[in-house]
């Protein structure tokens, strides 16, 4: 097997006394598509958190190729490669859509100290943002005001983002909550159609189990801040404490 291109060691997170991760370890591969399901409280959003540096671990380790970034801050995670994308939609509305992804890629190339005058001038920032948007089918919008363009769009420029940042690993939280089923559909596509390319590795939470058995290489299946267990969709569909844990089965 392949060096993993991220791997948590043992990682623990109390708040009060109270553990919300208790002893989760795991490696991810390159290139794969890693799913993270479970019920509400299961300490997802914790976990997430801990990788993308919001939050320090109480104890263990977050590598990223190698090289241990446990606690580190969010912008220094980010530079390093780990980019995330949150429930709530993280836009600069009164933008247009080319202009958010430009004030992105600016930043990102250590010019955020110029950007109002720089990304409107500069035509490398230019064609890289819309080699972005062309890739999440939002070129067409280039010129919209982000504000004014459908939920399931402004979802998808906000990944549009995330990739400006050339993250090695992405982090979706939700990435179709609170869609229409055609949007789902739509947003399902394209993120498959990116992790095909081979350039991202991804981390998906996400409850509608759709979406994740269409998406995910291997599902990582929390309950009660612990992993219960990880395999393939299929493995994880047969899984009997799965079923009882998060389906709702009955012993």
């Amino acid at each position: 097997m392949s060096t993993p291109i991220l791997e948590i060691r043992d990682l623990h997170k109390s708040f009060g006394g109270v553990a919300a991760i208790s002893g989760v370890s795991l490696r991810v591969q390159p290139k794969e598509t890693l799913a993270i399901i479970g019920p509400n409280g299961a300490g997802k959003t914790t976990f997430y958190n801990m990788l993308s540096g919001r939050m320090p671990p109480t104890s263990g380790q977050v590598l990223l190729e190698g090289r241990d970034i446990t606690g580190l801050p969010p912008h220094r995670i980010s530079r390093l490669g780990i980019s995330r994308s949150f429930q709530i939609n993280n836009i600069f509305p009164e933008m247009t859509v080319r202009e958010n992804v430009e004030v992105a890629l600016t930043a990102f190339y250590g010019q955020s100290k110029r950007w109002y005058n720089l990304y409107s001038n500069n035509t490398e920032i230019q064609l890289k943002a819309d080699v972005l948007l062309e890739r999440l089918a939002l070129l067409e919008l280039a010129h919209q005001r982000a504000g004014t363009i459908s939920y399931g769009d402004k979802r998808l420029l906000e990944i549009a983002v995330v990739l400006a940042t050339d993250p090695h690993v992405v982090l979706l939280d939700e990435p179709t909550a609170g869609m229409t089923p055609d949007e789902t559909k739509r947003v399902t596509a394209l993120v498959k159609k990116l992790a095909e390319t081979g350039e991202y590795t991804f981390l998906i939470t996400e409850h509608d189990m759709e979406v994740v058995f269409s998406l995910a290489d291997r599902i990582m299946v929390m309950h009660r801040g612990q992993c219960l267990v990880i395999g393939t969709p299929e493995e994880v569909r047969q899984n009997r404490e799965v079923r009882v844990a998060y389906l709702g089965e009955e012993e």
